[in-house]
């Protein structure tokens, strides 16, 4: 990657090492990545591994990075916010991947109108495989959105929306749902033991299962249902499975599930966005 915009991240934690490691493996310049934490054995562990440089304060990082990713909990965006209020500048340009937080109480926090994208990626972007979806706020502008487009297609797909709201709703699926698919993983692994097989042997056909099908729905261009039709023959093994799980309402389940991820993130938004 040629761009030479520094990338700072306030935080080091899981999703931040999934970006960091899927920009490093795209050819980005470990030179061009600052991280800072708190937590100063994980700063020293990221410093070993990925070779960037590290901050143990917010301050020195912002003053030596163009680009911005707040990747912290939501329950501490508004301190850090708060901490770097005075000391930003109005070249800095700000990317939130924190779920939850509404972007206008970010820059109120920061305490202006700075150009600031709210994103959802999830943890596969460790392997270029990632989706994150983005929404941008009035003071971005196309070269803005260009360059966090460049950034984030480097570790997977981008979808931008023009409603903020829309990111809790992709936070629900994309966000949160790579735990929704380990979740089945372990089930089924749970399930082959039980039926007799070996843990190593249910834990490998549960994952080449899980890949096999997601590699499937991305190359052959057919529909999921289309493709579970394909495999199910009447009166056969996979239909007596699809008919347990529907039987227990597996698709209100799924609903259900994803609607309280998205409500939960519209309650941090509100629970968090009042701090002053």
């Amino acid at each position: 990657m040629e761009n030479k915009t520094v990338i700072g991240f306030i935080g080091a934690g899981n999703m931040a090492y999934a970006l960091i490691k899927g920009l490093l493996n795209n050819g980005f310049d470990a030179n061009q990545i600052n991280i800072s934490d708190p937590n100063e054995e994980l700063l020293r562990n990221r410093e070993s591994e990925l070779k960037v440089s590290t901050y143990s304060d917010n301050a020195s990082l912002l003053s030596n990075s163009d680009v911005i990713f707040f990747a912290v909990k939501p329950q501490v965006l508004s301190n850090v916010c708060l901490e770097l209020k005075g000391i930003v500048k109005s070249k800095h340009l700000f990317v939130s991947i924190v779920a939850g937080i509404r972007s206008s109480d970010i820059n109120r926090w920061l305490g202006g109108n700075f150009s600031l994208i709210r994103t959802m990626p999830n943890t596969p972007a460790l392997f270029q495989s990632g989706v994150t979806g983005l929404f941008a706020n009035e003071h971005v502008d196309n070269e803005q959105k260009s360059l966090v487009s460049s950034i984030l297609s480097s570790v997977g797909e981008c979808f931008w929306v023009n409603e903020e709201k829309l990111i809790d709703a992709i936070t629900a699926i994309s966000g949160s749902g790579p735990a929704y698919f380990f979740l089945l993983m372990e089930s089924m692994k749970q399930a082959g033991m039980a039926l007799g097989l070996d843990e190593e042997t249910a834990n490998s056909l549960s994952i080449q299962t899980a890949y096999g099908a997601s590699l499937m729905a991305n190359k052959t261009g057919k529909d999921s249902r289309t493709l579970r039709a394909e495999v199910t023959s009447p009166n056969g093994t996979t239909q007596s499975a699809i008919e347990s799980f529907q039987d227990q309402n597996f698709e209100g389940i799924v609903a259900n599930a994803t609607r309280a991820a998205y409500d939960r993130a519209r309650e941090l938004s509100n629970e968090l966005g009042d701090v002053e």
